[in-house]
């Protein structure tokens, strides 16, 4: 009876998770309904224009137009201009492919061997992602064309008609993009932020007046926890702004994600409060109030001094800790309205490749398995002689990441999406639907009924979306392939079985072969941006200022890139499953809540950076510059130590940044007694930067010491 209870037990809880996943992921938020409705009509479009015009590859084209890129204007053209040039380049690559290698089949096997080791190897040591995706998916496309028994001439001209039909479809979604740029220009990331902090003081407001939350601002409060900051996150990774911004609106949509989730377990919890907390709360709303203002209007938030103990209520000083780390991240910034989504001219180009593209094993083990992968899919369909099944190379593309946490929540929703768009919508409207329509009008309808609810899962968080792209990518190969009305079975069983074939290869390589969970890969992340974060705290090392400031660049942009592949290791620990589960989770959490402390000390770092290296209107005084060198030498043993913690070393204590702190006060207060006006100011300035890049250095420590 025990074990039957148990089982149920187990059972509801299982479903009272999904249910809230799915209410997490599928809730509406700012500009999602416009977001739908644009890609909608963008791939209508496209459709339209295929069946009219009888296009090849239409299908192609309108996922392309449902999976560009619509985060602002300037960043849709961007990508329309990337996807353009990266066919560009595998279009000339298989020609010249095809010139070289297509007439001897043993030659021939080892071209298309090796154009898969350079696919998945792009998609990992390209900076811009989109282009490495781009290159590889057309030749994804055409690798199988060149193997069909047709004239030379055939092919030529379908590898071309794939350019041009994908070109186009991008073209006419950035079209749609600027079209709505000009008629609704906003700030949806400012925009965002400013809605969550403002859900936050209204929960507050309530508080301070002592009246019960009203079930809209708990409810408000609770959808935004749930929809989480993972659309902001996007958006702020595809942006153009400059680099420096990036990294401090990064920083904030970190904090204000908190901030979010702390004023979710608030609700919980208002019966703790008192009348002794309502001076506290006010001033604390007051703060949040100023930060949402400055940021709404482009200026910088001020520091808030919040001196209040809420002792009964923890999750109040949580919340007010995390409130005054936002205006800390802008430390170093004049205004933020000089900030436009365009790179500034100061800031560094972008690189072709990651620093490490050649010096990290790691990416030629990512390439070499996913090569393994796809080369066993495309030996196995050539053998058979089963062309339809050649999805399954495509499906080892589009599924290839580097943990088993991430790599199985694609195979897991690619497959769900191939059931759903393959099997249900595709084979079920070839039996019930397609026989009895004859227009394109009729096809239209059909089509927008399953393009509409997909297209709303796709623009879903980073666990879902990839659902709803599968679910079309499935139903448009099916319907969109020709240029009629397929009701043919053949074609969707074939594409069905590709996409299984794909996901038992990429099971066999991936996680089989040099496969790690992603709790692991999360945490050896962390250590490994802390250990960065020590080295940029010692740098320059170099006298030669050019050489300096290049290496600064390289480390703020490992750093960087680090911040966000913690991010995305978070969410895919939530998809793996087995006896530590638990265990993994609780880890999850905890660097969650330390990654926005190490982004607040990484920023503060970045404006110390400045004095270390003695700008224009940033030099010290020589025996200034002394104590500051053995401050940086301790934190960065500090940040050393808790990196060997994180990663389970033994270590001991090394650094103590407090004590060189103390040193670094006394030689300042010295040095202000004879300096003019000016340069104390400066020291003041430098000693308060200091002061907080410690104090958050030691609540990291302490928080790392308490739980590693």
């Amino acid at each position: 009876m025990a074990t039957a209870a148990q089982t149920v037990t187990k059972g509801a809880s299982s479903l009272e998770w999904f249910g809230h996943f799915l209410k997490e992921e599928l809730s509406p938020y700012p500009g999602r309904g416009l977001l739908v409705t644009r890609i909608v009509v963008a791939t209508t479009v496209m459709m339209i224009l295929t069946l009219v015009f009888r296009l090849p590859y239409g299908a192609y084209g309108a996922i392309f137009a449902m999976t560009i890129s619509r985060e602002n204007p300037q960043t849709t053209i961007n990508e329309a201009k990337t996807i353009v040039v990266a066919f560009a380049f595998s279009v000339v690559y298989v020609l010249v492919g095809a010139m070289l290698f297509l007439a001897d089949p043993m030659t021939r096997f080892v071209w298309v061997i090796g154009t898969l080791f350079l696919m998945f190897y792009a998609l990992r040591v390209l900076n811009n992602y989109t282009a490495g995706a781009r290159f590889g998916y057309l030749l994804i496309i055409t690798i199988p064309l060149w193997d069909e028994h047709i004239s030379a001439g055939l092919r030529v001209e379908n590898t071309l008609w794939a350019f041009g039909v994908i070109c186009l479809a991008s073209i006419i979604a950035a079209l749609f993009e600027l079209v709505y740029a000009s008629l609704k220009p906003r700030d949806d990331l400012v925009q965002s932020i400013a809605e969550r902090l403002t859900a936050v003081e209204d929960l507050l407001s309530c508080y301070v007046e002592a009246r019960p939350v009203d079930g809209r601002t708990e409810q408000r409060v609770a959808n935004l926890a749930l929809v989480g900051t993972s659309r902001l996150r996007r958006f702020l990774q595809r942006s153009g702004y400059s680099p420096h911004y990036a990294e401090q609106m990064g920083a904030v949509v970190a904090l204000v994600g908190r901030i979010i989730d702390i004023a979710a377990n608030l609700t919980q919890l208002s019966s703790d409060l008192s009348k002794d907390d309502q001076p506290g709360i006010r001033e604390l709303a007051n703060s949040i109030g100023r930060i949402r203002v400055a940021l709404v209007n482009g200026q910088i938030p001020s520091p808030t001094n919040l001196t209040r103990a809420f002792h009964r209520v923890p999750l109040l000083q949580e919340l007010e800790a995390t409130a005054s780390l936002v205006p800390a991240v802008f430390t170093g910034s004049q205004s933020l309205s000089a900030f436009s989504p365009q790179p500034a001219s100061g800031d560094r180009p972008a690189r072709f490749f990651v620093p490490d593209a050649f010096s990290n094993s790691e990416h030629i083990k990512f390439a070499l398995r996913g090569c393994l992968a796809a080369s066993l899919c495309y030996i196995i369909y050539n053998a058979k002689d089963w062309p339809g099944i050649s999805t399954s190379v495509t499906t080892c593309f589009l599924t290839a990441l580097s943990t088993i946490g991430s790599s199985h929540q694609k195979q897991i929703l690619r497959i769900a999406g191939a059931i759903v768009g393959g099997l249900v919508l595709g084979i079920g409207a070839q039996i019930f639907i397609l026989p009895f329509l004859d227009s394109v009008t009729g096809f239209t309808l059909l089509f927008l009924a399953v393009t509409i609810p997909a297209v709303w899962v796709a623009t879903s968080g980073p666990r879902l979306s990839y659902f709803g792209v599968q679910i079309l990518v499935a139903f448009y190969l099916i319907n969109l392939s020709e240029f009629k009305v397929q009701t043919s079975l053949v074609l969707a069983r074939d594409r069905v079985i590709g996409i299984f074939l794909g996901l038992l290869m990429m099971w066999l390589a991936f996680d089989r072969l040099w496969g790690s969970p992603a709790i692991v890969e999360m945490k050896k992340a962390f250590a490994a941006n802390m250990l960065v974060l020590a080295q940029f705290v010692r740098e320059p090392v170099s006298k030669d200022m050019k050489v300096a400031i290049e290496q600064s660049y390289t480390l703020r942009e490992t750093i960087n890139k680090n911040f966000e592949n913690i991010r995305n290791l978070a969410d895919h620990v939530v998809l793996e499953f087995g006896p530590a589960r638990q265990q993994h989770l609780a880890w999850r959490n905890r660097i969650v809540r330390w990654q926005p402390q190490l982004r607040a000390l990484f920023l503060i770092r970045i404006a110390l950076w400045k004095y270390r290296t003695q700008l224009p209107s940033f030099e010290l005084p020589t025996s200034v510059v002394t104590a500051q060198r053995e401050f940086d030498h301790q934190s960065a043993e500090m940040l050393e130590s808790l990196a060997d913690r994180m990663e389970g070393k033994a270590s001991a204590q090394r650094g103590d940044v407090q004590e060189s702190l103390a040193r670094l006060e006394r030689v300042i207060e010295s040095e202000c007694l004879d300096q003019p006006q000016v340069l104390r100011t400066r020291l003041q300035t430098f000693l308060l930067l200091s002061s907080k890049a410690a104090n958050l250095q030691v609540s990291l420590s302490d928080a790392v010491e308490h739980r590693a």
